[in-house]
């Protein structure tokens, strides 16, 4: 049952609650600070494990001290990282968030590696094993759009693979390139404004619809507050969002994956994974990081009962 998550590897160092950037060399005080392992493919590879599920990551990180925490807490966490690339000489993705009393996360970021990730970084006779590969990223990963990966990807999904993925960017042009990946994945999960992008649609209906056209089986956008829109061949279904107290919304998306991943796996059909996914993410929202408030699967499916 391994999940194999391939993209975009983050350090994140969060804040909160931040409610403004103090001037000078003032110096505010906040109620918590954390490192975190986030990013499309290390945070859902971190909450594929709190569910359950046997993940290898793949993707670059650099030589500095940075990429040492992140190999050394995706490790900690269960993620097998022996496929995580070391750049010599380059800097490992990192974000700073100050997260707003409202739980909104404005960022400080620098891409570092993942920009360089190639498809000579990928075990392809691992992913040709894998139960489900997540892909997550592939807009900013953009060397993994590759002629050789499209037709690794349909080889597995014609051996019944899943096959996921998940967007990092809010970069019309970006997203434009990861476009290319939609006939050979199953199921895409882009939040409203990358899905809206993506499209070239200001109707978030008419958005999914589009990207549906292009070959996945189903099209899933994250609505934050509002839920998430579930489009299939068999039409659209909006699943609710869940009540929470929201501390950090940080890392909600790569936990909705997680949940809607591990959900298929148990044999859930669609919309069930997606309350599976919906239920993941309200947890983390309660926790500062990416990863806070996820505990594990019984704790998702207490939220469903």
């Amino acid at each position: 049952m391994t999940v194999v998550t391939v993209g975009v590897h983050i350090v994140d160092i969060l804040a909160r609650p931040v409610s403004h950037i103090p001037g000078g060399q003032d110096t505010v005080l906040v109620e918590e600070i954390r490192l975190t392992a986030a990013g499309s493919a290390a945070g859902t590879a971190v909450d594929l494990v709190k569910l359950g599920n046997e993940v290898v990551t793949m993707g670059a990180a650099g030589d500095d001290e940075l990429g040492d925490f992140l190999v050394a807490v995706l490790a900690k966490h269960g993620v097998d990282v022996s496929r995580l690339a070391r750049r010599a000489g380059e800097r490992t993705a990192a974000s700073i968030l100050p997260i707003r009393p409202d739980g909104g996360r404005p960022s400080f970021h620098v891409p570092g590696a993942n920009l360089g990730v190639t498809p000579a970084d990928l075990d392809t006779g691992l992913l040709r094993r894998a139960r489900a590969i997540h892909l997550g990223g592939m807009d900013v990963t953009f060397a993994l759009a590759d002629p050789a990966i499209f037709a690794l990807l349909d080889e597995v999904r014609a051996a019944g693979t899943l096959v996921t993925m998940d967007l990092l960017s809010e970069m019309p042009d970006l997203l434009g390139l990861a476009r290319a990946f939609l006939p050979h994945v199953d199921y895409v999960l882009p939040n409203e404004s990358q899905a809206r992008l993506m499209a070239g649609a200001d109707d978030v209906r008419e958005a999914a619809e589009a990207l549906l056209a292009d070959g996945p089986r189903g099209v899933l956008v994250t609505l934050g507050e509002q839920g998430s829109l579930v489009v299939t061949g068999a039409g659209a279904e909006r699943v609710p969002a869940i009540k929470t107290e929201v501390a950090d919304t940080t890392g909600c998306g790569d936990a909705y994956c997680a949940g809607f991943v591990t959900g298929l796996l148990h044999g859930q059909d669609v919309p069930a994974a997606a309350r599976w996914g919906t239920a993941a993410a309200s947890l983390v929202a309660t926790g500062l990081g990416s990863d806070a408030g996820l505990t594990d699967l019984d704790a998702v499916l207490s939220l469903l009962s």
